[in-house]
């Protein structure tokens, strides 16, 4: 069973989830002591992403989004503070930040639905990356209610495969006299 989107469960109001984004060193059996750490409290990890921050490769950055029923936001940075090779930890407020994920899929479609395949992902922005006799790969970077819209209407398809990567989000940039971009990547 698929679990359900993140942004769905948010709009009904159902599931509160708490967004960590937490920077680490960059060693080895670091990922596997903070995961630990939620298994051993029973904290339900809804989605973790990471990777290195810099050329370095000195430092990694954890996306995590916790089930906040499951963890108290105090004891999980609590817990979390106590790790040697956490250097820092910040709660994601989801006003004051960019969020994005990535889906990546595999659709049948023989070549009349194509077109339709096509259409969809002109639609949403998404782009098909690579192409056979008769299934499309297609990949789309986005807010996450925009990878839960099109991923929805994925399902019109046969979908052979699908993957998410999970949320990333970093803070909005708030400077003074200068412009903002919107979600879709203009100026305003």
């Amino acid at each position: 069973m698929t679990p359900e989107p993140l942004e769905a469960a948010r709009a009904r109001g159902e599931v509160r989830h708490h967004v960590l984004s937490v920077l680490v060193e960059n060693k080895s059996g670091v990922l596997h002591r903070v995961a630990g750490l939620f298994s051993r409290r029973g904290f339900n990890i809804y989605s973790l992403a990471v990777a290195p921050t810099d050329e370095s490769r000195r430092f990694s950055r954890i996306t995590i989004v916790v089930d906040a029923e499951s963890a108290p936001l105090d004891q999980v940075v609590d817990q979390l503070d106590k790790l040697i090779n956490v250097v820092t930890i910040s709660h994601v407020n989801e006003s004051s930040v960019i969020e994005r994920e990535l889906l990546l899929a595999s659709v049948v479609a023989t070549t009349e639905r194509q077109t339709d395949v096509v259409q969809l992902c002109a639609a949403f922005g998404a782009q098909i990356v690579d192409v056979g006799a008769d299934e499309v790969t297609v990949t789309l970077a986005g807010p996450p209610d925009t990878v839960d819209g099109f991923e929805k209407l994925l399902g019109q398809f046969e979908v052979s495969q699908l993957h998410r990567t999970g949320l990333v989000a970093l803070p909005k940039l708030h400077r003074a006299g200068r412009a903002t971009i919107d979600d879709t990547g203009h100026a305003g």
